[in-house]
């Protein structure tokens, strides 16, 4: 299998973390790797985990800053997402993780890997905790304005990403509105409502907000602008939920006693609910598996993120994208408007 590369200078706690990660992803999953960044910086930091020359290292001295939006693309050409990124296209890598600015990361990507055939706009898709499997919600970022037939090609998308994710031969779709009813929601939802209906995905029709985290459907599709509040009004009421669950669980000698009796419950629904449990929004859509860890990962998040990465690059993601564009999709919606080769938006976080 090819192996993943790793953009070591993305994120808040770049690159010591990232190859603190990288280390842990080689040992623990046994997930192959290229470091891309400063070569003596990084070497001397994998000698830290006594792992020097253990993994590869494809060196530059450019990398894009966490404040960095679309045009990073072509003001640093030999950025290390650009460099990962031609790992990737000249099939020395079969994916990429960077916890760096989404933006950045997106715009560089879908300049150097080109979106696929077909493909009008790419979308992020993140995982949401749900049970008793996790749900996939795109697009959370990558194509704030989105039209119908976007949304449907997103369904495709997800569909293929959590066939790999999940192993579910035929997840079910939902459509982000404000009812459940097929009549409700603005005219894109409308369209889009149609789109799927007509299709051969697995659509279980219109979901509401407070569905996103009961687990109705696999896949949960919106467009990026609506995605990406969804996404993070989840995160911030689960910061709170969490600071509120452990103020009250140290409030008193009785409480600290009833967390202490249930630690192994308390710390399952812990792992459940952290970010860095799920590695990463997935940039689908492109020619190549592109991970976005979150800004703030740490070494356990980056690992996540490179294992996730192997994940799609062994189950064929882009092949797998391609067998739902063949089978769910009639050639002539798809013809009315141009291929987009880049995406700006809405970052993720």
């Amino acid at each position: 299998m090819l192996p993943v590369v790793l953009d070591c200078m993305g994120g808040d706690h770049a690159p010591r973390e990232a190859v603190a990660g990288a280390v842990g992803a080689v040992r623990d999953h046994d997930v192959p790797l290229i470091l891309v960044g400063p070569a003596r910086r990084l070497r001397t930091l994998l000698a830290e985990h006594d792992a020097a020359g253990k993994i590869p290292i494809v060196h530059t001295d450019q990398a894009l800053e966490m404040g960095e939006g679309a045009l990073a693309s072509w003001r640093k050409p030999r950025s290390t997402v650009a460099i990962a990124c031609e790992l990737i296209k000249h099939g020395k890598a079969g994916a990429m993780v960077s916890a760096g600015s989404t933006a950045g990361v997106v715009a560089t990507s879908a300049v150097r890997l080109k979106g696929q055939h077909g493909i009008m706009r790419p979308a992020i898709a993140v995982t949401l905790p749900t049970l008793p499997l996790p749900t996939v919600l795109l697009d959370a970022g990558a194509t704030a304005d989105a039209k119908p037939e976007m949304l449907l090609q997103f369904a495709m998308l997800g569909t293929a990403y959590a066939q790999i994710l999940l192993g579910v031969p035929r997840p079910r779709v939902g459509l982000l509105s404000i009812g459940s009813e097929a009549g409700k929601g603005n005219k894109l939802v409308k369209k889009a409502h149609e789109l799927l209906a007509a299709s051969s995905l697995e659509f279980v029709g219109n979901l509401e907000g407070h569905d996103l985290l009961r687990g109705r459907a696999e896949v949960i599709v919106t467009d990026g602008f609506t995605g990406n509040v969804a996404l993070k009004t989840i995160e911030g009421t689960l910061r709170v939920g969490a600071a509120e669950l452990r103020q009250a669980l140290t409030a008193s000698r009785t409480a600290k006693l009833g967390a202490a009796l249930q630690r192994k419950e308390l710390g399952a629904l812990s792992e459940r609910f952290d970010s860095e449990t799920y590695g990463g929004g997935v940039l689908l859509g492109l020619n190549g598996a592109v991970v976005i860890a979150h800004g703030s990962s740490r070494a356990r998040g980056v690992s996540a993120a490179c294992k996730l990465a192997y994940d799609l690059s062994r189950g064929k993601l882009v092949d797998r994208v391609k067998e739902q564009l063949g089978s769910s999709s009639k050639p002539s919606i798809f013809a009315r408007r141009p291929h987009a080769e880049t995406a700006g938006g809405v970052t993720p976080g």
